[in-house]
């Protein structure tokens, strides 16, 4: 199989045969050799149906049915997990993704020899206050975060390498961080490419304004599991001893200064610097607690593969 094309949805049966009919007539004079992957992330009206329906009549068009909504990134992970095809392509259900960026995307992706190439939706059909200057802070937020420089992390038209999708695992809220997910997996051949943001013709937009800030929030995390992931001591030590640090230096203030200058002052345990030092001290024993806490844990835990081999001797 060359080519798989991955479509989580939710409630988009409006546009299924459209689409797929779309997708169909873009890839007719590019390569019959692929496949479609449609996963129904719970939907509560006729998607399912539509799909079954869909994948009677073309051999090479297969469903996924999830009993609940769990969110794209985990309908992204179950489809990739059943493709096939050396390039994957990612894409929405709604119409707003053309399929007639596939063909160029792949092209570009075999000519260039890249890992990623990233859909980029230059000239939107948004509202700019809602959703455009949104995006394009939490764009730039992305970009100075994580290293990874692309125009636009939300743009569900993307296009992969085989290896890439096979190696990275996509989990909670990820999938608008798979560039930067597989970047930290060592595959930094990642372009941007700019596509057709096409209107939304059925429905209306799944997602709201608290995207973005749940957005951030995976964008720390990621930063932090990167960083400290492997040895969380490096994080909580660091904290923990600068907060014994000043727990010390004022402990010695306040006992040089009973001892030697201000004999007649009131009982140490009785002024405000006292309580300073406590605090900071009790802080710092918790950050050190929690970073033996978390060596812990990543000594217990189940085995995952964190490196990749890409070439052996005899």
């Amino acid at each position: 199989m060359e080519i798989s094309i991955v479509i989580p949805l939710f409630n988009e049966s409006e546009s299924l045969d459209e689409l797929h009919e779309w997708i169909l007539s873009s890839m007719s004079d590019f390569s019959e050799n692929f496949e479609i992957i449609l996963i129904d992330d719970g939907s509560t009206d006729d998607s399912w149906k539509k799909i079954k329906n869909i994948a009677k009549k073309n051999k090479d068009t297969h469903g996924i049915l999830f009993p609940k909504n769990f969110g794209k990134s985990q309908a992204l992970n179950a489809g990739f997990k059943l493709a096939k095809g050396d390039y994957v392509i990612t894409m929405d259900a709604d119409l707003q993704d053309s399929p007639d960026e596939i063909v160029n995307m792949i092209k570009t992706l075999k000519e260039k020899r890249l890992d990623i190439i990233s859909g980029w939706k230059k000239k939107r059909y948004d509202s700019f206050f809602l959703k455009n200057l949104p995006s394009k802070l939490f764009n730039w937020a992305a970009r100075r975060v994580s290293g990874v420089y692309l125009h636009d992390f939300n743009c569900g038209i993307k296009a992969y390498r085989k290896d890439v999708i096979k190696t990275i695992n996509v989990y909670g809220e990820m999938h608008r961080y798979i560039p930067v997910i597989a970047s930290n997996m060592g595959f930094n051949k990642i372009e941007e490419q700019i596509v057709k943001h096409q209107p939304r013709k059925y429905g209306k937009t799944k997602f709201g304004s608290s995207r973005f800030i749940n957005g951030f929030l995976d964008l720390i995390t990621l930063w932090f599991l990167n960083k400290f992931g492997k040895r969380p001591m490096h994080f909580f030590g660091f904290w923990g001893t600068l907060m014994l640090i000043v727990s010390f230096m004022f402990i010695l203030y306040i006992g040089l200064d009973k001892l030697y200058f201000t004999k007649s002052a009131k009982l140490i345990a009785q002024r405000t610097e006292f309580f300073i030092a406590l605090t900071t001290m009790v802080i710092g024993v918790q950050f050190f607690i929690a970073g033996f806490l978390g060596e812990i844990f990543l000594k217990s835990k189940k085995e995952v593969k964190r490196y990749i081999i890409t070439e052996k001797t005899n």
